[in-house]
């Protein structure tokens, strides 16, 4: 992984008066790039082949410039080009997926966050680790033949939910499962699925306090599922299943939700633990992070992953959120990112939120 040291001399030649933000062309960019240009920033697209027309559609939220490449994996070769026009890199989900988590590392541009969270975050054992150290309730971890009712089986890295499935013994893991992909198996928690979208900032320090900086809680969502939100419409699970019919767990969109204000303390509390023990381990993920959760019928919250960076469910909220109207009216997730940066140039620390 390319290293602190060096990326701060790559910033230590930009002209600070004329910052880019930069971002590829899918994802969460749309609300990045009109968080960045409502805090002043310009803005740089990186896309595949051509630009995606409906940018067109979308003029407040269109990059001030686009850079081509034939394909994601040749995104270094466009570093010289990011790094002359000071650009300063968002990582978010199809990002780190296309371009891969090792390039990704090594991209020698100044990148939102701390990358050395990519590793955590990707490989689901160290992910573990880190939010049991944390003290997090988490579903447990079943080995194949100890299955003996219903279990998620998630492959590693970000992928959206594809490839997911659900087992109930391990003649059902064997069947579905690909042994060549790094997969782990989870009980399946019966609830409703809350995904948590937090802020953590090094530098502000009025707000909910950590042992350095502050937490915010920016809003909340539920992600549609194909086809899982709507197969029951076809029948009974015995009938689905007699039907050769499967569930599957690929993202398609999001839905807004607020939880009740009671469970507010218990949403930092968790917010709180996973944050200062990725300080412990490694130097602390910064800016925005979701985490990802069943809320049960005894409220209780088990956490069953966590995403180190912007996610697709805060696109709800391009104009603020329930939450988020109470730090700041019309507070986005891409405009809180900007915010940070801004914050960041202004009192000379880049090198507390770039990596």
């Amino acid at each position: 992984m390319i290293t602190k040291e060096n990326i701060m001399e790559i910033v230590g030649n930009y002209d600070l008066d004329n910052i880019s933000i930069a971002t590829v062309c899918s994802h969460s960019s749309l609300q990045i790039f009109d968080g960045a240009r409502k805090e002043g920033f310009k803005t740089i697209g990186i896309c595949v082949k051509q630009p995606p027309r409906f940018y067109d559609a979308f003029p407040l939220a269109k990059p001030d410039e686009f850079i081509v490449v034939d394909s994601y994996q040749d995104i270094p070769n466009i570093v010289d080009e990011l790094v002359a026009k000071n650009a300063i890199v968002i990582p978010h989900g199809s990002f780190v997926e296309y371009l891969g988590i090792n390039k990704f590392a090594e991209l020698a541009v100044p990148t939102f966050g701390n990358r050395a969270v990519l590793e955590w975050e990707s490989d689901r054992e160290m992910e573990r680790e880190w939010l049991e150290g944390a003290g997090i309730h988490m579903p447990k971890q079943i080995k194949p033949e100890d299955i003996d009712g219903p279990v998620m089986v998630k492959y590693h890295g970000a992928k959206g939910g594809r490839g997911f499935f659900i087992a109930k013994n391990q003649d059902e893991f064997e069947e579905h499962v690909d042994p060549n992909e790094k997969y782990t198996i989870q009980e399946f928690i019966v609830g409703t699925r809350y995904y948590l979208h937090y802020f953590y900032s090094p530098l502000q320090e009025e707000g909910y306090q950590l042992s350095e900086g502050i937490l915010q809680m920016l809003s909340m969502d539920r992600r549609v599922e194909s086809n899982a939100d709507e197969i029951f419409r076809l029948g009974s699970p015995k009938e689905l299943e007699n039907a050769d019919i499967h569930p599957t767990y690929v993202v398609t969109g999001n839905v807004p939700l607020v939880a009740r204000e009671s469970l507010l303390p218990l949403i930092f509390e968790l917010g709180d633990r996973v944050v200062e023990e990725s300080i412990k381990l490694f130097g602390g993920m910064i800016g925005p992070f979701c985490l990802e959760t069943v809320f049960t019928d005894q409220l209780e919250i088990k956490v069953f992953e966590i995403s180190a960076r912007i996610v697709a469910g805060t696109n709800i909220y391009p104009n603020g959120s329930p939450y988020s109207d109470f730090v700041e009216p019309g507070l986005s997730t891409g405009k809180r990112i900007a915010q940070e940066i801004r914050a960041a140039i202004d009192s000379k620390q880049l090198d507390k939120i770039l990596s």
